[in-house]
């Protein structure tokens, strides 16, 4: 029986979700952030699945560090999800917490084993992915250029500007691989706004990959399935259109991720000053993603 739930109470969304993944193997990974082990003791550390749930809680309900630390001693659906812990993290544990795995980039290791337990579940890529990128907006304050190391406002260090269409965005953006059948979040890199799209390319050798035009030109790893554009050399042909439109309808599903991400938890805009800490809070958002993708999937019995 779960903690904190009787045997006549239906567990919740949460709970169904956090018995999805071993947490054992990530708890392992965060462990190697702390260094004060010694038998000399010290100040103790924190339970490191205790704060990565809690990061995970953030970017389902789009709280900042002082709400969710107000929320998670109020709403007891978020106690059961964290194993009623005694006592609470404050805001500045969960900030200092998120500042260690940015600084020891451990956001690579956790996605990895993330990726590793979705292929042991019989959800390896089958038929293809999907490779699509979008925009997260940072604060640019009042000026046009981002700030540098030494500025004491709260603006976005290392975010730059771009154009697309008509409007302008300054921030960053989140570059992902959704894989077709089971439209889980299979690879991600956060880079700077300004970086084109066709830079960066996440598919693998023999992998179907689906891009949409803004990437014709550049070659693909994988088997590349990309929407053909018109060029001043060359016209876009009745095949051509045809091929573009069936790509456009098998690359669909591959928006979801993005409008989840943006529209339910509310994570297309970051206040983080830093592409390393952005990058903490993207694979953050990405993992949640999956987690409820995962209790989806359950819940259809396909897993």
């Amino acid at each position: 029986m779960l903690r904190g739930i009787s045997a006549k109470q239906k567990p919740s969304r949460l709970l169904k979700i956090s018995i999805l993944i071993d947490w054992v193997p990530i708890s392992r990974e965060l462990d190697e952030m702390y260094d004060n082990k010694s038998e000399k003791g010290g100040r103790p550390n924190c339970d490191v699945i205790l704060m990565f749930k809690i990061l995970i809680l953030q970017q389902w309900h789009g709280l900042s560090d002082l709400e969710v630390e107000r929320q998670m001693a109020d709403r007891i659906s978020f106690m059961a999800f964290l194993g009623f812990p005694d006592p609470f993290p404050d805001s500045r544990t969960i900030w200092l917490f998120k500042e260690r795995m940015a600084k020891t980039k451990k956001d690579v290791a956790i996605w990895a084993e993330l990726q590793r337990q979705l292929d042991s579940m019989g959800l390896q890529v089958k038929r293809g992915t999907i490779q699509d990128a979008t925009f997260i907006e940072a604060d640019q304050g009042q000026f046009k250029k981002p700030r540098g190391n030494d500025a004491k406002i709260r603006r976005s260090r290392d975010g730059t500007i771009a154009k697309k269409g008509n409007k302008f965005h300054f921030g960053y953006k989140l570059h992902q691989k959704t894989d077709i059948d089971y439209c889980l979040i299979r690879e991600i890199e956060t880079t700077t706004a300004s970086l084109h799209d066709s830079q960066v390319d996440l598919s693998e050798a023999d992998e179907v990959v689906l891009r949409y035009r803004g990437y014709f030109g550049a070659q693909a790893k994988g088997i590349d399935f990309t929407m053909k554009r018109r060029t001043v050399e060359k016209t876009l042909g009745d095949l051509d259109k045809e091929r573009n439109h069936l790509i456009s309808i098998l690359r669909s599903p591959g928006d979801r991720p993005h409008a989840v991400i943006k529209r339910v938890f509310g994570a297309g805009r970051v206040l983080v000053t830093t592409v390393q800490r952005v990058k903490v809070k993207m694979m953050v958002t990405s993992f949640a993603f999956n987690l409820y993708q995962l209790c989806t999937l359950k819940n259809a019995k396909v897993i």
